[in-house]
């Protein structure tokens, strides 16, 4: 069945006459069309816009983590302690966002409904390579206005129902696709999340495991990076983090954030 092809199939197999892709119909049907039209960048430099910062991926025995910690900068303000960068894509997968907050919310958005469209329309999921092939092609789409600086860089995982396992994805700019072995970290924080990651991960990781090292490894990034806030038990700020199983999607709470961050040890001396 189509569905099982790594990627969307062509519109020529239409169903009911209707495209699996969302943008095709939006694209087609919708009251303007899509803007492929760079903004003047001018324009763009007058803006503050707020950019998410440090996300980070793993895989675990049961399937992979997904966490972001909550703080957006406008340059060198802080913009928002308590943004939400982990977002549930469908029923088993997450995408998290780094780079120009509106921008990414935007592509994420479109990309839920992309999913939701394609179900409906076929009659099944796609498969969790399909799905990192369509946020490639959007993330290449959003290229023109990556070059003025709203640049959307994003992580994507989840559990694969054919091969029994979590796999995660990273992008770049221009929409290229890598698939990681075993974890990942991108924004301003990303190089000492990931050398936390690096150092703490191993085969066989528990959930409960998993969960501690992608704390540790945002707790470690917000003491490199600025525009990464850490666990902040004063005031009640966790990391959003979501863990993605052959269950489906598991949003992890404050409760259990804090007793992971508390497992660590807490705030270091």
């Amino acid at each position: 069945m189509r569905g099982d092809l790594p990627g969307l199939p062509l519109s020529g197999g239409r169903r009911f006459g209707v495209s699996p892709s969302f943008m095709e119909v939006l694209a087609e049907h919708g009251p303007e069309p899509l803007r492929t039209t760079p903004v003047p960048s001018q324009s763009l430099a007058q803006l503050s816009i707020p950019h998410a910062t440090t996300i980070i991926g793993l895989k675990f025995s049961g399937g992979v983590v997904m966490a972001g910690d909550r703080r957006a900068t406008e340059g060198y303000s802080i913009a928002d302690e308590k943004i939400e960068k982990v977002f549930q894509a469908d029923g088993y997968s997450c995408v998290s966002i780094a780079g120009a907050a509106g921008q990414a919310t935007e592509i994420v958005r479109l990309f839920q409904t992309e999913l939701e469209h394609y179900e409906k329309v076929e009659g099944e999921r796609l498969s969790l390579e399909g799905k990192a092939n369509r946020l490639a092609q959007m993330i290449r789409g959003n290229f023109p206005m990556a070059l003025q600086g709203l640049v959307v860089v994003p992580l994507f995982g989840g559990f694969d129902e054919r091969k029994a396992e979590g796999r995660l994805f990273r992008y770049d700019a221009t929409g290229g696709r890598w698939e990681e072995e075993n974890y990942m970290a991108t924004g301003s924080g990303g190089r000492p999340a990931k050398g936390t990651l690096k150092k703490r991960w191993r085969t066989g990781l528990s959930r409960e495991e998993a969960l501690r090292i992608a704390v540790e490894s945002l707790r470690d990034a917000s003491e490199e990076d600025v525009a990464t806030g850490g666990p902040d038990p004063i005031r009640g700020i966790w990391p959003s983090v979501k863990v993605v199983t052959s269950d489906g999607v598991e949003e992890i709470g404050d409760q259990e954030s804090r007793a992971a961050y508390d497992a660590l040890g807490g705030d270091r001396p």
